[in-house]
C-alpha cells in the first residue's frame, strides 16, 4: 500500500507536545515501511522522523499555526481553527498527494474534526486512528459522522477508550491496541529505588497524585515530560512539601529508556481515560513494573500481580501501598510480556489488516 500519514497538529513530531501519538506515528511509519508499504508523513514544520534507509518513510514538513490541544479545552468549547492553520495546510497537501493518483489510503492521526468532516475531499479512503478518549462534543460528532459514512474507518487503541464515545461509535470501532520498537529498550535487572512518572506536566496527568505517592512512599519520583502547565507543578509541590520529586524534562526515546529502565516502578496516576499508554509498554520492555489506576488503556496492559498492580482510580495511597510490594514482581516477566503482546511488528500487522479492510 501507498499510505499518507496526516500528523497531529499540536506540535512538530519529536517535540513531545503531541504525547503518545508521536511515538505511535513513528512506530507505525517504520513498521509499515518494513512490511513493504510506502509511507509519506505530512507533519508540521520542524518535525523529525528517523529514517533508517531509502525505503523508509518520507517526511513532508508544512508551515502553519499549531492548534490548541483538545484536552486543554472545555468539552462544549468549539475547536478553534487558527487563521493559518497547520492542520488545514497539511490536509491540503494530503489532498494534493492523493489527487496525483500515486497514493492508496490516508491514515489520520490528528485529534481534530477537520479531517473527519472533510474526508470526502480525498479520492482515496481516509482511515482515522484516534489517539484520545472522548473530550469534545464537536469531536464526538465528527467521529460519529465518520463511522456512519464509512463503517470501520475508525480505529482506537483500547476498548476503554472506545467506550468513552458511546455505544454506536464503540461497536463500529476497530481496536488495534499498540506497540513500540522493543529493540530500542534495554532490560535492566537491578534498578535503583526511584519511581518514574512519564507524562506532560498537566492536570489530567495526575501530577499532584504523583507528588503524594512520592511523599507517602519516601522514594524519589523522577518525572519525564514537557512542562506544559507550571502552575500545576507548583500546586503539587506546595501540597506535598516533603515529596522528593525531580522534573527531568522531555527525553528522546533512547535517553528515556535508559533512565526509565533504572527505576523500580512506573506509576500511572492519570485523571482522565488514557487511550492506551505507550509508556506502560516502554516500561515493561525495560523490565520495569507498572502501577496504574484502573482507568483507561493502561489497565488493559498491566496484568495485576504479574507485571505490576492495578489499583482503584484517584487513590494515591493505594499506589503507595503497591510500591511497597513492587519487589514481588519479576522484571524478566515484564520484559517477556512486552515482547509477547506489544512488539512494533505485531502492532503494524494489526494496523495493516485494518487498512486493507478499507480498500477491500
Amino acid at each position: 500500500m501507498r499510505i499518507v500519514f496526516l500528523s497531529t497538529s499540536v506540535g512538530p513530531l519529536g517535540s513531545g507536545i503531541g504525547g503518545g501519538v508521536e511515538l505511535t506515528l513513528r512506530t507505525l511509519a517504520h513498521g509499515l515501511s518494513l512490511r513493504g508499504h510506502h509511507v509519506t508523513v505530512v507533519a508540521p514544520r520542524g518535525s523529525v522522523i528517523d529514517r533508517a534507509d531509502a525505503d523508509g518513510p518520507r517526511l513532508i514538513e508544512v508551515d502553519g499555526e499549531l492548534h490548541v490541544p483538545s484536552q486543554t479545552l472545555a468539552r462544549s468549547a468549539e475547536l478553534v481553527v487558527p487563521r493559518n492553520s497547520v492542520l488545514v495546510n497539511m490536509w491540503q497537501v494530503v489532498v494534493q498527494l492523493v489527487s496525483s493518483g500515486h497514493r492508496d489510503i490516508v491514515l489520520n492521526f490528528a485529534y481534530d474534526a477537520h479531517p473527519f468532516l472533510h474526508a470526502r475531499e480525498c479520492t482515496v479512503p481516509t482511515a482515522h486512528l484516534v489517539s484520545m478518549g472522548s473530550l469534545s462534543d464537536e469531536m464526538d460528532h465528527a467521529v460519529l459522522s465518520a463511522v456512519r459514512t464509512s463503517p470501520r474507518s475508525v480505529a482506537m487503541h483500547s476498548k476503554a477508550q472506545a467506550d468513552t464515545f458511546g455505544a454506536e461509535i464503540s461497536t463500529a470501532t476497530t481496536i488495534v491496541s499498540g506497540g513500540v520498537n522493543l529493540d530500542a529498550y534495554e532490560f535492566v535487572a537491578q534498578p535503583t529505588d526511584d519511581l518514574a512518572l512519564v507524562a506532560r506536566i498537566s492536570r489530567e496527568k495526575g501530577i499532584v497524585d504523583g507528588f503524594e505517592v512520592a511523599e507517602r512512599s519516601g522514594r524519589r519520583l523522577r518525572v519525564f515530560g514537557v512542562m506544559e502547565d507550571e502552575a500545576v507543578w507548583n500546586e503539587a509541590k506546595a501540597l506535598h512539601p516533603r515529596a522528593q520529586v525531580e522534573h527531568v524534562g522531555f527525553l528522546s526515546t533512547n535517553e528515556l529508556q535508559s533512565a526509565l529502565g533504572r527505576c523500580a516502578a512506573l506509576i500511572m496516576v492519570h485523571r482522565w481515560v488514557e487511550a492506551f499508554g505507550n509508556v506502560a509498554v516502554e516500561a515493561l520492555a525495560c523490565g520495569v513494573p507498572v502501577i496504574t489506576y484502573a482507568r483507561g488503556g493502561p489497565a488493559e496492559i498491566v496484568r495485576d500481580g504479574v507485571t505490576g498492580f492495578v489499583v482503584p482510580p484517584d487513590r494515591p495511597d493505594e499506589v503507595a501501598a503497591a510500591v511497597a510490594k513492587i519487589g514481588s514482581i519479576d522484571r524478566g516477566r515484564c520484559r517477556a510480556e512486552a515482547l509477547e503482546r506489544f512488539s512494533a511488528p505485531a502492532f503494524a500487522h494489526r494496523v495493516e489488516d485494518w487498512l486493507r479492510g478499507q480498500l477491500a
